[in-house]
């Protein structure tokens, strides 16, 4: 009886292990393609300049609101923006850039519309790859800072009021894309956020992402986290609880 049932039992084991395999390598394809497109995307458009069409590169502000710009990489382009009167928001976040890109876009996305506020998310693109590349790890983290930096300085000196947000907590890193990972990143998160912390100035206000989105071990908590980078509504309407009084308090109106 018991070789009789293992008879029946082995076609249906070996087309259970054939549906599988043939799903595993549908969804390896998907994601293989999506990463080839991404990749030739920016290789055709490096800084994401073609993102926003050039009817939309200049705004002309209402004389009794001012405008924020949302800056950085996917983390800003998901934002969004808190419901005040006498504030307008613009969009200008580009998927999966690194701090690089968004520097060396900002005259053209960000300082045609002079803002009153510029608020920056972005520095994880830069960090996530330094498992592929550990033997850059100093300069990846140095050249973020030094980004960063210089997007702050440039929007101080424009005249406008910065909100620069730490860089957010990491989420679960799924099986998939554990190879590609180390804990590393989570490190160098926390040296470049001592760092933005430490750019706190009189036009320069931190609103402190990491620690709202963090559990008690740094990791983003799962009622925020959509997936190992980016929020979910949650997660957003969190940190727009602290950004309201940041705007409603400390930026000037118009």
């Amino acid at each position: 009886m018991r070789r009789i049932i293992s008879s029946h039992l082995i076609p249906v084991l070996l087309s259970v292990a054939l549906l599988v395999s043939v799903a595993l390598n549908l969804i390896l394809f998907a994601q293989s393609r999506q990463y080839y497109l991404q990749l030739n995307e920016i290789r055709l458009d490096p800084f994401g300049l073609s993102s926003y069409s050039p009817d939309t590169l200049h705004y002309t502000a209402k004389s009794d609101k001012a405008l924020v710009v949302l800056f950085g990489d996917s983390r800003a382009a998901n934002w969004p923006p808190p419901d005040l009167a006498r504030f307008e928001f613009v969009n200008r976040g580009i998927g999966a850039q690194t701090s690089a890109q968004a520097l060396q876009r900002f005259d053209y996305h960000v300082r045609p519309l002079h803002p009153q506020v510029v608020l920056v998310q972005v520095g994880i693109n830069d960090l996530k790859t330094i498992p592929l590349f550990p033997e850059r790890k100093e300069a990846i983290i140095a050249s973020c800072q030094n980004n960063i930096q210089h997007i702050v300085t440039q929007s101080v000196d424009d005249g406008a009021i910065v909100i620069l947000t730490t860089i957010f907590p990491i989420g679960e890193v799924p099986l998939e894309r554990q190879p590609f990972w180390a804990p590393d990143v989570a490190k160098a998160i926390s040296e470049v956020n001592i760092f933005i912390r430490s750019l706190e100035a009189q036009n320069v206000i931190i609103l402190d992402a990491y620690s709202i989105l963090a559990d008690e071990n740094g990791t983003m908590q799962d009622e925020y986290a959509q997936d190992t980078l980016h929020l979910n509504t949650a997660g957003y309407a969190a940190l727009n609880r602290y950004l309201l009084p940041i705007l409603g308090d400390k930026i000037p109106g118009r």
